[in-house]
Order: C-alpha cells, then structure tokens, then sequence
C-alpha cells in the first residue's frame, strides 16, 4: 500500500497536524535567526510564542492520537515524529531563554549553527510537504536535513575547540562556561532534527 492510499481524506490528520508543527517550527527558526543577527526582543517573544504554538498542536495531535484505533502510519512513528519536531523548538526556546538570563551575546559561531539549523527546519517541513504525494522527494529533503546535522556538528566541534584554545582569567572561564551550554543546546537541535528525517525515512519505507 502506497502513501497514497495511507493519507485517505478522512486519515491524513496526523500528516496535517505534522505539518503545522514543522510549519510552525520553521517560523520560530526564522525568528532566532533574526534574534542572532539583531538580539531585539520583539525576536525573542517570536521563539516563545512559536514554541508555546506548536506544543498546543502536538497536544491536539496526542489526543487525537489516543482516540484514533486504526492510524494512517504507525502509531509509534507519528509520535516519535511529532515529538522530534517539538524538541527542535523547544531547543530553539531554550537557546533564547537562557542566552537572555545569561546575558549571553551572538557570535560568529552562535549564527552559523542556527542558520544551519534553519536550512534543516526548511528541509524538514518541505519533506512532510511532499511526503503524501512524491515520497520520493520527501526523502531527498530528510537527506538534505541529516547532512545539515553534521554540519552544525561540525560547527560545534570547531565551537568548543575554541573555546578552550588559550590562557583564560577567571571572567573569560564564566563566559566560557555560559557559551558551552548555549552550544549544546544547539547540537541538541540538531540530533532532534537528524531524527525526525529519520522517523521520515522510516515512514516512507514502510510504506512503499
């Protein structure tokens, strides 16, 4: 059975619901983007309210989970889908929240990590875009998603490295510490993105 025939009218309100996350997903990424190249607050409550948005769908979408006995794809993947997603944006939330208490300001490598993080969140929400007609290209996107992983890995790496490259006074180690944190949020970000083009790969072979 295709796709196709998985996503019939009165089924693909998961595919939906999945949907809007990512949709909602890829604006509160845009809006860290911004909040990394010009920190203003108005950035800020944009990543808030993008997260607050989309925990309030993957709710509806838990409930319907729940009340639904026969699903368009596993049950498992649609949850484990789903929560992927959201953990992308909480991570979003998180990396504003705590560089706003830290007082932590954007850096070179602060900005090239969440404009890669971006380019995944493009790629994840035009998977689940073209997941129910073209799988094909839905799986091309999830591939592009997992290569932008290991890049924003490969950022962090570079990030940490140097961060410890040096003499440091004490005002330096506190800064460095406060940067470490805000870094790992974002490598979290992007393990979660890495693993909802996995769940997506998963659907698509499942299915066809």
């Amino acid at each position: 059975m295709g796709l196709k025939e998985f996503f019939k009218p009165r089924k693909d309100k998961f595919l939906q619901l999945l949907i809007q996350q990512a949709e909602i997903t890829l604006g509160g990424m845009r809006s860290l983007d911004a909040y990394m190249k010009e920190t203003p607050d108005g950035h800020a409550a944009s990543v808030v309210r993008a997260e607050k948005e989309a925990d309030e769908v993957r709710r509806i979408l838990i409930e319907d989970l729940h009340r639904t006995f026969v699903t368009p794809m596993d049950r498992e993947d649609i949850f484990a889908l789903s929560r992927a997603i959201d953990d992308v944006m909480d991570y979003a939330y998180s990396t504003v929240e705590e560089m706003r208490i830290l007082d932590v300001k954007p850096n070179d490598f602060l900005r090239l990590m969440v404009g890669l993080l971006l380019e995944a969140a493009a790629e994840i929400h035009m998977a689940m875009l073209r997941l129910k007609e073209h799988p094909g290209v839905a799986t091309e996107h999830a591939n592009r998603a997992k290569a932008l992983e290991n890049r924003v890995e490969s950022v962090y790496r570079e990030a940490i490295a140097a961060l410890f490259s040096g003499p440091k006074d004490v005002d330096q180690i506190m800064e460095m510490l406060k940067l470490r944190e805000i870094y790992r949020h974002l490598s979290n970000c992007a393990d979660r993105g890495d693993e909802a083009a996995n769940v997506i790969h998963n659907i698509v072979v499942k299915a066809t």
